[in-house]
C-alpha cells in the first residue's frame, strides 16, 4: 500500500534528477504544488508511464527558465510510476496501467492506484485547475499530435496550441484527461519517442505557453488550423494468441514496415497481417461502446488479414512488451469540426 505525498515546495534534487534516480528525491507518487502570479494552477501529469520520460525532462526546463523569478501561474505537477521508472518500464509486471486508473462512470476498484487517482483528482478538483496537461512519450514512430476527449472550442485552442494534429477519443476509459475534463480544458500530448530531445523542447515550449496564458479562448477556429481525427476501435491480440515481427511461424506474423503506416492512410484491401496456416486466429477489435466489431475493419481470407475500409492507423510500435501491456494499435477516421 502507498500513499499520495503532496509537497507545496519543489523537492531537493528535483531539478537534476533522471527518472530512474527519482526515487532517491521522491519515494512514490506524488503531488508537487508551486505558487504562481495567477492562482488558479496548470495541472500537469508526468511518468504515469515509467518509461515516458518526455514529462519530467520538460518540466525541469520549465521550472528552471523561471528559477530565480515566480512562476506566471501556479502549477501542480502529479509524478507517477516511480518504480516503473526506477526500471525504465512502462510499468511492472503486477501494477495496472496508471493511466487507466483514474474515476469514471461505473468504475469502482480496491487496487490502491485507483483509490490514489481519485485522491488526486479530488485534490486538484478543489484547486480548480486553469488546465489539465498529461504528457507522454511514444514507443512507435508517431508524430507529435494532442488527443482531447471532448469536441469543444477551448479543448480545441488548448490542443492546437501543440500542433495541427488532433486526435479525438472516448476509450479506453480511466485516462488521466477524461477525468481531468471534467473539471477544465484538458488534453494528452504524445511527444515523440523517449528521449527525442525535438519532443522535449516542443513539450517545453508548450508549457510555456500555456503558463503565460491569461485564458483559453471559446472561440471557434478556422478549420485550417486542425486536422481532427476520430479514434473508433482498439485492437489488441488476444493472450493466448502468438505473434511476431520476425517469426512467420507464430499464429500472427506482422510486417516490420507496419510501424511506418502511423497516421498515414492505409487503403482497403491492404495487407495487415499473416496467420499460422494451420490455426483459426483473429485479432481482437473493439469499438467506443466496447462492442467486439472486428468484421467491420477486417476480412480474414487464406491465411491473410486485410483491412474492410480505409483507415488511419496510430500507435504501432515494434516493442512487444509495450503491445501485451496496451493494445497493438488504435484505428482512426478523419473528424469533420
Amino acid at each position: 500500500m502507498f500513499e499520495l505525498q503532496q509537497f507545496n515546495y519543489l523537492p531537493p534534487g528535483f531539478l537534476e534528477c533522471s527518472a530512474k534516480n527519482l526515487h532517491k528525491v521522491i519515494s512514490g507518487p506524488s503531488l508537487i504544488h508551486l505558487k504562481g502570479k495567477k492562482e488558479n494552477p496548470l495541472f500537469v501529469s508526468i511518468l504515469q508511464h515509467g518509461n515516458e520520460t518526455v514529462g519530467l525532462s520538460a518540466i525541469q526546463m520549465l521550472l528552471k527558465a523561471y528559477e530565480n523569478q515566480m512562476l506566471p501561474r501556479s502549477l501542480s505537477i502529479f509524478v507517477g510510476n516511480i518504480d516503473a521508472a526506477r526500471q525504465g518500464l512502462r510499468r511492472l509486471d503486477y501494477q495496472p496501467d496508471y493511466n487507466r486508473m483514474w474515476p469514471h462512470d461505473g468504475f469502482e476498484s480496491d487496487l490502491p492506484e485507483a483509490k490514489l487517482m481519485k485522491q488526486v483528482f479530488d485534490e486538484m478538483s478543489l484547486r480548480q485547475p486553469f488546465a489539465n496537461v498529461d504528457l507522454h512519450s511514444n514507443t512507435g514512430l508517431n508524430p507529435y499530435y494532442s488527443c482531447i476527449n471532448i469536441l469543444d472550442n477551448q479543448f480545441y485552442h488548448l490542443a492546437t496550441l501543440f500542433g495541427k494534429t488532433v486526435v479525438y477519443f472516448i476509450r479506453p476509459q480511466g485516462v488521466q484527461s477524461i477525468a481531468l475534463a471534467e473539471i477544465c480544458p484538458s488534453v494528452t500530448l504524445e511527444c515523440g519517442q523517449v528521449d527525442d530531445p525535438m519532443g522535449i523542447e516542443h513539450a517545453f515550449e508548450y508549457l510555456d505557453a500555456c503558463i503565460q496564458l491569461v485564458e483559453i479562448p471559446d472561440t471557434e477556429i478556422p478549420q485550417s488550423d486542425m486536422d481532427l481525427y476520430h479514434t473508433v476501435a482498439i485492437v489488441k491480440i488476444p493472450r493466448d494468441v502468438s505473434f511476431s515481427f520476425e517469426d512467420s511461424t507464430k499464429d500472427i506474423y506482422f510486417s516490420p514496415e507496419l510501424e511506418t503506416l502511423n497516421f498515414r492512410e492505409a487503403h482497403a484491401n491492404s495487407l495487415f497481417a499473416v496467420t499460422h496456416p494451420d490455426k483459426d486466429v483473429f485479432l481482437s477489435v473493439t469499438d467506443e461502446a466496447g462492442q467486439e466489431v472486428t468484421d467491420l475493419y477486417f476480412e480474414y481470407s487464406n491465411n491473410e488479414v486485410r483491412l474492410k475500409k480505409s483507415l488511419m492507423l496510430s500507435m504501432l510500435t515494434l516493442n512487444e512488451r509495450v503491445i501485451r501491456q496496451d493494445c497493438f494499435c488504435y484505428l482512426m477516421e478523419r473528424f469533420p469540426f
